[in-house]
């Protein structure tokens, strides 16, 4: 598939989506990167902004199975993954797939599972399969996990580690719709649910085929070198003790590719890694104790975004 066929369906996703979702074109362009990235997004926002049926939406648009996990203190791996039980009836012992066994998963409220729990998604998100028992069974693509979180109620969570935060390719934030917005929402949900009458657009099949695609993007040797710089500058930097890691960076480069198929560009260019940069590695750094209260990862990119110098040539490859 060529980049121009990967717009026009991008336009097509992000359109059958908006059916829905209103005024969220940006959010929904980070969540189609994302799915062209082979990766997973991590959605911080509060209740009632749309985040559940943000994903149902997508799913719907490309012909995807929907699984959901409500995570609790009391959801126990088994409860994600599958189990094998023994079947009276047929004298053995059956597996019975868990809700991972799905193309896009909404993983609701993580941070409420306990650690025993959010590690059972770690081999998921990362090798796209599922060992149970001895026994590792892969997951048909396209994988998509989406999880979400709220940022202003803590009690009885249980925080993200450093390593399952860093399978996430990118965190993002919904936020809340304008004044506009909210009122087109009240006028298209006051008689009937629209998700309910969204059809796909396009198939599984072609989904795999635009993950394949994205290789063709042509990332120039300087911004290669600017979005490594940008990295480097994550892990010397003296309020932050732990920076981006190098699955970090082969997952920007990954993200950056994607992104610019979706926008029908052949090439990536520093306007392109200077918008993904907050997105893809704010929720990767780690602050030091003393500065954690005074700012936030993102503003932290954003700084050493302002300091690293910016190449300016001709990106194109030709």
């Amino acid at each position: 598939m060529d980049i121009h066929e990967i717009k026009t369906l991008s336009d097509a996703i992000r359109e059958n989506v908006e059916r829905v979702i209103v005024g969220k074109s940006d959010v929904i362009d980070l969540l189609l990167t994302a799915l062209y990235a082979n990766g997973h997004v991590l959605l911080e926002d509060v209740p009632g902004t749309g985040k559940t049926m943000l994903a149902k939406s997508i799913a719907r648009s490309i012909g995807a199975d929907f699984g959901r996990i409500q995570f609790t203190p009391d959801l126990l791996p088994s409860d994600v993954t599958g189990l094998n039980y023994f079947n009276q009836k047929e004298g053995e012992f059956v597996f019975r797939q868990g809700p991972v066994f799905s193309h896009i998963l909404l993983a609701d409220e993580i941070n409420r599972a306990t650690p025993r729990t959010q590690s059972s998604l770690l081999e998921c998100m990362e090798e796209k399969q599922v060992t149970i028992d001895g026994n590792t069974m892969p997951l048909s693509g396209p994988f998509l996990v989406i999880a979400t979180q709220n940022p202003v109620e803590t009690a009885g969570t249980f925080p993200l580690p450093e390593a399952q935060l860093d399978r996430f390719l990118m965190q993002i934030s919904v936020g809340y719709p304008s004044e506009e917005e909210e009122i087109a929402i009240l006028t298209r949900t006051a008689f009937s649910n629209p998700l309910d009458r969204l059809t796909p657009v396009c198939s599984r099949e072609t989904l795999l085929s635009v993950q394949e695609s994205i290789d063709s993007v042509y990332v120039h040797p300087l911004i290669l070198s600017y979005l490594i710089r940008i990295v480097h500058a994550t892990r010397e930097h003296s309020q932050i003790s732990l920076g981006v890691s190098p699955r970090g960076s082969i997952a920007f480069l990954r993200c950056l590719k994607a992104y610019a198929a979706l926008k029908g560009s052949s090439f990536a260019t520093p306007e392109m890694v200077k918008y993904l940069a907050p997105y893809c590695l704010a929720h990767r750094l780690l602050l030091q104790a003393s500065y954690q209260q005074s700012g936030s990862g993102a503003g932290y990119i954003r700084d050493i975004l302002e300091e690293v110098p910016v190449p300016t040539e001709d990106f194109n490859k030709n």
